[in-house]
């Protein structure tokens, strides 16, 4: 196929699929107000204007969500927050077929199978707001890609094995759930891949030609083996029934949550575009499901079914890689109280692309019209959800107008009664009152500062707070209250909450779109 088309249909679906992260200055992600605040103070740790030198410190150890965490922040230097963090951001949604292009070549597979991906950089995942799970997936294609190259390309090996230890550092380092796929991915890969030396050759040969990639994965393995025990030996406070802590030993029965297989299957499609709440994100799903459907349709005529590059037992490594990732939705459980929460869900993004990237292998002539389809199909994708990113810019606009009448270092209590939105289906106006106290550089009741997996932890006790963020009906204000000199109220109005004490030590400040400031006198 001609390589110019091909880059031309690339470099136009990949613009159409980030457009929605540019459509409105606030994203509907449910944790990214936390997100963006942690980075805030990374970025802004000295910064005496600031609470953050008087409430945070750096943690000091190792944690596997430094990646996006420094990323962003390093973009800070030359771009304000928000859009440091939408310039990383588009690069995931566009690195994520990209990468599967490129593992797609490293099979020697067509590549253009790899622009169904795009629908799948959206989806339940990156509207939690699990942006360090999401960006790890695309250097998870590459460094399954750069394995199988330091196997099979004896010229490079040493090049590609270097590729492959500074990726899978950088795939530690952003989430290690996504590592421990390629634990198992890798080996399936050393299995299946073939090296030119191989026919005919001792173990010991076979053994030589995989040296380069052996080795590149031991530092990686040892970090996390590190990082493992550092994590596995601190202590666990166990709290049966509290939200965030563990309700038991690290794998009991009582701390660990699966759901039904029916109700994984049933979940399975849904998760893969859920983010709208009218459901037209589901087009580019819809889309690019039709087209691998196409492709499917057109292998079964013989004119138009190419010849195999594979061998045949390499032929099954996208699937087999696929299959893991299947295995582990199903397999694993939905929650580890205290240390992961929704765990086998999230693989739903990582098994979909594979899935769709397992097409057969096609005639150029076929291939050219499939390419243009699949580009075609990122309008399905990309302009519902700028449309819908674009209402929840307007809706949550409101917080900028709340900002205003904040002062300056605030200490914020959230109380988010009602945590929903009209334009999307999470509760993405959970952590609203973060955004506040980010824009005048201050600290909330809840932060991602209280987890082990925050670069930063608070220097003291942290203030007092009810027990989940999800609860503010569970505020204790004499114990609590006390502690903040703002609070942000949505879906109660503040004197069903406050009652008395807003004639007296409190007073509205702002009130828009159904959002309130209150704030001490």
């Amino acid at each position: 196929m001609n390589s110019r088309f091909l880059r031309l249909a690339y470099g136009a679906a990949l613009l159409i699929a980030v457009l929605p992260l540019w459509a409105g200055r606030h994203l509907p992600f449910v944790d990214l107000p936390q997100h963006l605040h942690l980075i805030s103070v990374l970025h802004r740790l000295d910064d005496p204007t600031t609470l953050y030198p008087e409430l945070f410190e750096l943690r000091g150890q190792l944690t596997p969500y430094l990646g996006y965490y420094y990323a962003v922040s390093l973009l800070n230097w030359l771009l304000p927050l928000e859009a440091a963090n939408r310039v990383f951001l588009s690069a995931y949604v566009a690195g994520l077929p990209l990468s599967l292009a490129f593992l797609l070549r490293s099979f020697r597979r067509p590549a253009w199978p790899a622009l169904l991906a795009l629908p799948f950089a959206y989806g339940d995942s990156l509207a939690w707001g699990f942006l360090n799970y999401c960006s790890a997936l695309p250097l998870a294609f590459l460094a399954c890609g750069l394995f199988a190259r330091a196997i099979a390309d004896p010229p490079r090996r040493l090049l590609w094995a270097i590729g492959l230890g500074l990726c899978l550092l950088a795939v530690l380092l952003f989430h290690v759930q996504v590592f421990a796929y390629l634990g198992v991915a890798l080996p399936f890969l050393l299995a299946t891949t073939s090296a030119p030396e191989d026919p005919g050759a001792t173990l010991s040969r076979r053994l030589a030609a995989r040296r380069h990639a052996l080795a590149a994965v031991v530092p990686a393995a040892a970090l996390f083996l590190f990082w493992v025990g550092l994590r596995l030996g601190a202590p666990t406070e166990v709290q049966y029934g509290a939200p965030w802590k563990a309700w038991g030993p690290l794998l009991s029965k009582e701390n660990l949550s699966f759901n039904p297989f029916e109700q994984n299957l049933a979940q399975l499609p849904r998760v893969l575009a859920n983010m709208l709440r009218d459901g037209t994100d589901r087009y580019g799903l819809y889309a690019a499901l039709a087209v691998a459907a196409l492709a499917l349709a057109a292998a079964l005529v013989p004119r138009w079914r190419a010849e195999r590059a594979e061998g045949p037992v390499e032929r099954f490594r996208m699937l087999g890689l696929a299959a893991i990732a299947l295995l582990l939705y199903f397999a694993l459980p939905f929650d580890i109280r205290g240390y992961m929460y929704y765990l086998n869900t999230r693989f739903a993004h990582l098994a979909a692309p594979l899935v769709l990237a397992c097409v057969p292998a096609l005639r150029p002539e076929a291939q050219r019209t499939l390419t243009a389809l699949a580009a075609a199909a990122s309008l399905a994708l990309g302009i519902p959800l700028a449309r819908g990113f674009a209402e929840f810019d307007r809706e949550a606009s409101a917080l900028d107008e709340l900002s205003m009448s904040t002062g300056h270092r605030p200490k914020v209590m959230g109380l988010i009664y009602d945590t929903s939105s009209r334009a999307v289906g999470h509760p993405v106006f959970l952590h609203a009152s973060t955004v506040l106290a980010r824009a005048k550089g201050g600290a909330t009741n809840f932060s991602f500062a209280l987890t082990p997996h925050s670069p930063l932890k608070y220097r003291g006790s942290p203030p007092p707070t009810f027990p989940s963020e999800w609860r503010p009906d569970q505020l204790d204000y004499r114990a609590q209250g006390g502690a903040y000199d703002h609070f942000v109220l949505r879906g109660a109005h503040p004197a069903q909450v406050f009652g008395p004490l807003l004639s007296s030590e409190l007073y509205v400040a702002a009130q828009s779109e159904g959002f309130w400031l209150v704030r001490r006198r």
